[in-house]
């Protein structure tokens, strides 16, 4: 098995996850998807692995759970503050639109989360908002950003800056795969599931 075929197995495995936890703790559908601002009909969509859920929303599925996200994916440990692009650790949530390689490392007080986030054809994700700040730079291809309801097109060298309070999304409309380093200051791998 290849590393992409074990990742996508991997993947699959979120939404079932998220419902045993569920089930275990005795909550409904709606008991968790209130808290974590999404719709009931969502949420059943993600359970049955018929819908990839971006970081933000997963982390906020895990603490309407309870836990952390690493309790629902694996949970890249960079070891120090170096990041080689050999042994980057890298991760797919769902059935694999979209690949994550984590730059950022851990350690008291630090606020900032770093993703290479690549978006396969067709990718588009929900629409969200949540407390801090993101900025997104694309690396190759061309993203298309929603921004308060406003499409935008970021080509190769683009930038955006934004508060992450504002109704946010992205798309991938071509057939070729974007790359997009992402920065924000949503603590997505916090241990207490806290973000």
């Amino acid at each position: 098995m290849s590393l992409d075929d074990a990742a996508k197995a991997e993947g699959l495995q979120i939404g079932r996850t998220i419902r045993a936890r569920r089930q275990h703790l005795g909550l409904t559908l709606q008991e968790v998807a209130e808290p974590a601002g999404i719709s009931i009909g969502y949420l059943s969509l993600i359970e049955r692995d018929k819908s990839v859920p971006t970081l933000t929303t997963l982390s906020a599925i895990a603490r309407a759970l309870g836990v952390g996200i690493d309790f629902l994916i694996a949970k890249p440990q960079p070891n120090t503050c170096i990041s080689r692009a050999r042994n980057r650790p890298q991760f797919i949530v769902g059935a694999s639109q979209m690949r994550y390689e984590r730059l950022g490392a851990t350690f008291p007080g630090n606020e900032l989360s770093s993703f290479i986030m690549t978006l396969e054809p067709g990718y588009t994700s929900e629409m969200v908002t949540h407390a801090g700040e993101e900025a997104v730079y694309v690396l190759t291809g061309s993203l298309e950003l929603t921004l308060d309801g406003e499409k935008l097109t970021l080509a190769e060298g683009d930038n955006a800056h934004y508060d992450a309070g504002r109704p946010h999304g992205w798309a991938n409309p071509s057939d070729m795969p974007v790359r997009v380093l992402w920065t924000g200051t949503i603590n997505l791998f916090d241990e207490r599931g806290e973000t």
